[in-house]
């Protein structure tokens, strides 16, 4: 395999680099299922991502349901640059068929960032770090050569999450918030 993803028969460059678009598709772990985002999704997720301390270290507000559709629809569309893509799925927790949270990846080229969001109510389950480490195999399954992530310095669960991930923190800070490389 090349850096940058597996090269096509009869290609130069990595998949990679000749893929346009990198479509998200469902995926499992041993708890949860991971769904490609789809703007139906929103009523579910605006009653997750409710609570206000779920923005402390980000910023923000909850979103209203009819908010999270728009921006559901406008993720889903993609960015409209060629060569990124915007990845993002919903977690349901199979044991309970309800949705807890999301991830998401923007990749471009062969590098992925990644972030992850679980709600307060089953946040401490492992659920953010098995959805994390699944969706760094996934990525790196599909070409990607690096991922990043940013993290607060004082959001020491996000931390663990990407340890588990297996990322690792810099000392770089961007935006006040360190960046986790793998």
């Amino acid at each position: 395999m090349a850096l940058g993803g597996p090269v096509v028969e009869g290609a130069t460059e990595p998949l990679a680099a000749t893929v346009s678009r990198m479509i998200a598709t469902r995926f499992t772990t041993e708890r949860s299922v991971l769904l490609p985002l789809r703007a139906e999704y929103s009523e579910a997720m605006a009653k997750v991502l409710a609570d206000p301390e779920l923005y402390a270290f980000t910023g923000g507000e909850p979103p209203t349901a009819e908010a999270l559709a728009e921006r559901y629809r406008r993720q889903v569309a993609g960015p409209g640059r060629p060569g990124e893509s915007w990845l993002n799925w919903v977690i349901s927790v199979t044991q309970y068929d309800e949705l807890v949270g999301y991830v998401q990846a923007t990749v471009i080229g062969d590098e992925a960032e990644i972030a992850w969001v679980l709600g307060t109510a089953w946040q401490g389950h492992g659920y953010a770090k098995e959805a994390a480490v699944a969706l760094v195999a996934w990525l790196q399954a599909h070409g990607a050569g690096r991922v990043v992530a940013h993290v607060h310095p004082e959001h020491l669960a996000s931390a663990a999450v990407a340890a588990a991930a297996g990322l690792h923190r810099t000392d770089q800070l961007d935006d006040g918030e360190y960046l986790w490389v793998r």
